[in-house]
């Protein structure tokens, strides 16, 4: 094998100036090149070497990217950022500067559509082809190709539903790897695992059904073959389906056998798999788990509690009460605005409903948060994982809106712990009972407390933490920004700086920023969320309700999307790390 054919790739019209008999070598030195790469840089593994073949068949068949492709479940598309001129900068993937680990419009012109989240390829693409009819240019192929469960989301079978009714030049192409982050669920992925290569289950085709012309299933890795397969296809007007059959982590073993640890292995040996094992041992647990490990402490006497989560019970932990209590537990796929539903439908059978989502992710469920929860005074608990700046997945994954976009809906409360008792509390206090809808709002990564597991103690709801007293400045601070602000304080000799844990977004402690306001000149909050609409701005209109003349300063996420990068150096470009808070504090001190 030529390792270094990739060298004399940088775009696929190179790709497509080989003879087909190359693409096999392609494949392998592809593949390969993936590997080593994230093997010492870190990324998203799996879906990536699941889709190497499929991926250099496409671009070598289809004319991109004047035809336009589409990926569904952006961490598939590592072999397309690689052949489509990224391969020298792939090093960079998702570092701070560097290339995105998901397709994103102002990288390359063959990223068509940018793509974090799921299920969007589908309207994306019908949207292009009828705009490319209304021009009246009716060979340009456009080509969606969906993967990692996302076919089974709501939101693709709209595009599906709707698309079987034009005559839109649109392919659809399955990647079925009977996998997300984690294995598939519902009725859809057991239709489809009766299909294999040449066998179509004879029970009624769904894609059929809706008008596609369907094709399959074929083998993903089998170049030759796809390349057939789409010629055939370009020939074809209208909307068709292709079913590809491919195995997630595709040419490594190891992820080939645990598909669902090396979704995003981090660092491995690139010739064995071998996970790089690093000490963990007196670090604190991460927030997940705390979550997971207390709702499963919860449910062994509460026999009404009940889990939900939408595809991520092992990112979100819930994995734990699933393997405790099945029947208490689901995951109900990539299916958010489900999810949440689902979990108001138990909430008014009087079952104590944890729904455990990403905080990015429940923005796609916002009209159900509102109307089938909020509006109904459901007692649905939301707990928020991944809140606020989540690192190197970027501006699609950040949870940064979560405050803002729900602070504003009423009989909503919305908590953020400062740490991982606070957390394992307000579980505990959750599953009591309260009458309203509760969002509790978590980071991403490890904890700042060793030990954890205490005692449970009830929270009093809408109640700030008055953390140490002060003379003229004071700082308000919410989740893990409490750290920070202790951090930043504890700098600062020979000042007398009031902190205040204000541990709710809604409701605020009004008594407490009464007695702040009638007390400080100089009023800080900090929040590792949108500072437009977010706790900052609470505050100050409270401030501005009861006509205080204190000058209130907000550090939060600026009104920009923050790129890729560690959290530290995000928290830097955000201006909410240490360093910042502590010259913020000392610039106001001395203006006293």
């Amino acid at each position: 094998m030529n390792t270094n054919i990739l060298e004399d790739i940088f775009t696929p019209e190179d790709l497509r100036q080989l003879p087909a008999e190359r693409l096999q070598e392609v494949s392998a030195a592809l593949r390969k090149f993936i590997i080593d790469i994230v093997a010492t840089k870190e990324g998203h593994l799996g879906a990536s070497l699941g889709v190497v073949e499929l991926t250099i068949a496409l671009h070598y068949a289809f004319n991109t990217p004047k035809d336009l492709l589409v990926w569904d479940v952006g961490h598939q598309a590592y072999g397309h950022k690689i052949l489509t001129g990224r391969r020298l900068q792939f090093h960079t993937n998702r570092r701070l500067n560097g290339i995105s680990g998901f397709p994103k419009r102002e990288e390359s012109e063959y990223d068509t559509f940018g793509v974090g989240h799921s299920s969007t390829a589908i309207s994306a693409a019908l949207g292009m082809a009828i705009a490319s009819n209304l021009r009246g240019d009716l060979d340009k192929h456009h080509i969606a190709v969906v993967g990692d469960a996302s076919i089974a989301s709501g939101m693709a079978f709209e595009g599906l539903n709707h698309a079987g009714v034009t005559k839109a030049n649109l392919l659809v192409i399955l990647n079925d790897n009977a996998i997300g982050i984690d294995p598939s669920v519902g009725a859809l992925k057991q239709y489809l695992t009766k299909a294999r290569v040449g066998y179509k289950p004879k029970q009624s085709n769904i894609i059929e059904a809706l008008n596609f012309k369907y094709f399959g299933p074929v083998d993903g890795h089998d170049i030759g073959g796809l390349l057939e397969v789409f010629e055939q296809m370009k020939q074809i007007r209208g909307p068709k389906f292709l079913h590809v059959i491919t195995t997630k982590g595709k040419g490594l073993k190891r992820a080939e056998e645990d598909q669902v640890k090396y979704h995003a292995p981090g660092k491995f040996k690139p010739e064995t798999g071998e996970l790089l094992t690093y000490d963990t041992a007196g670090l604190p647990l991460k927030y997940q788990d705390v979550f997971g490990l207390t709702l499963v402490e919860l449910a062994k006497k509460n026999e009404k509690i009940i889990g939900i989560t939408p595809a991520m019970p092992t990112g979100s932990s819930l994995k734990f009460m699933m393997q405790a209590f099945p029947e208490r537990a689901f995951d109900v796929g990539i299916a958010e605005q489900h999810a949440v539903t689902l979990s108001a439908g138990m909430a008014t059978q009087d079952f104590v409903v944890f729904c455990a989502i990403y905080s990015t992710f429940l923005q796609r469920a916002y009209d159900q948060v509102i109307h089938d929860v909020a509006l109904q005074k459901l007692s649905v608990i939301f707990c928020l994982d991944r809140a606020g700046l989540v690192g190197e997945d970027g501006a699609t994954h950040h949870g940064v809106f979560d405050i803002a976009y729900l602070r504003c809906i009423p009989n909503l409360i919305i908590a953020t712990p400062s740490n991982e008792k606070e957390l394992r509390n307000l579980l505990y206090t959750a599953q009591l009972g309260i009458e309203l809808p509760l969002a509790i709002r978590y980071p991403r990564g490890r904890g700042i407390q060793k030990v954890w597991e205490t005692p449970f103690e009830e929270v009093a709801i809408g109640k700030a933490n008055c953390l140490q007293e002060g003379d003229d400045l004071v700082v308000l601070s919410i989740g893990n920004m409490v750290y920070n602000a202790n951090k930043a304080i504890e700098k600062i000799e020979n000042k007398s700086i009031g902190h205040y844990d204000m541990r709710f977004v809604k409701p605020l402690d009004e008594e407490v920023l009464h007695t702040i306001f009638k007390k400080y000149k100089y009023v800080v909050t900090i929040e590792d969320g949108v500072v437009t609409g977010g706790f900052g701005s609470a505050v100050t209109e409270f401030a501005a309700k009861h006509d205080y003349k204190a000058k209130i300063r907000s550090l939060g996420v600026p009104d920009e999307f923050i790129q890729q990068g560690k959290i530290k150096e995000l928290q830097e470009i955000a201006k909410i790390n240490v360093e910042y808070i502590e010259e913020v504090i000392v610039s106001l001190l001395q203006n006293l």
